[in-house]
């Protein structure tokens, strides 16, 4: 397996240190990169209280991350909202709930959606002056504005490590589900000019790529 948010509450897994089946691999550690999401959307919009999450409660990754981005949001006093969001055909309903919810910022997890959808939750948080956070990498670079992540191709590559040494003889189930060493920061400079934000310089330099 390669870039699974949570192994263990996915069944992939009895514990990461010995998964016990005929699975191993490379997960995300999606919980602790979403509670330096929440840190980050802070960070860069002090005033917010209210952030939409967008995600799908079927995904059983998805369900820890919220319980874990949730503790942060209480120690920071900003409330999240759940919106239910599968796939491109929920999106309307999502946009319609953020509205109403009255959220001042949005948080999206990784979602059954495409390229073209992606770049429509980016101009409506734009549009409606909501600062954005996720932790894929490929949704920034589609508009939305920042987030913490594992480098997906390095996730690949220690991947195929796992590959050889199995084909080599080792065992799945004693073979250590490795997590990331490296939480990689990128911003959507162009969607921060959009939303008229100044982001303060200590992001920029934690920051290893800026999209312009």
């Amino acid at each position: 397996m390669v870039y699974v948010g949570d192994p263990v509450a996915s069944g992939l897994v009895s514990s990461l240190g010995r998964p016990g089946g005929n699975v191993t691999g490379v997960s995300m550690n999606a919980n602790e990169i979403v509670t330096k999401d929440i840190e980050l959307l802070k960070e860069i919009a002090p005033a917010i209280s209210r952030v939409a999450v967008w995600m799908d409660s079927t995904n059983r990754s998805h369900l820890p991350a919220f319980a874990a981005m949730e503790a942060t949001a209480d120690r920071l006093k900003v409330r999240l909202q759940r919106v239910e969001v599968r796939t491109a055909t929920d999106l309307d309903g999502g946009f319609a709930a953020t509205l109403r919810q009255r959220a001042e910022a949005v948080a999206v997890y990784p979602l059954s959606t495409t390229q073209v959808d992606i770049k429509r939750i980016a101009e409506f948080a734009i549009k409606n002056r909501l600062p954005t956070v996720t932790n894929t990498a490929a949704y920034i670079k589609e508009g939305l504005l920042a987030g913490y992540g594992p480098n997906v191709p390095d996730q690949y590559h220690r991947a195929a490590i796992y590959i050889d040494r199995v084909l080599k003889g080792a065992q799945p189930a004693e073979l250590p589900v490795e997590q990331p060493m490296k939480l990689d920061l990128l911003i959507n400079g162009r969607t921060a000019k959009a939303l008229g934000l100044a982001l303060p310089q200590s992001i920029l330099l934690r920051a290893v790529e800026v999209v312009e």
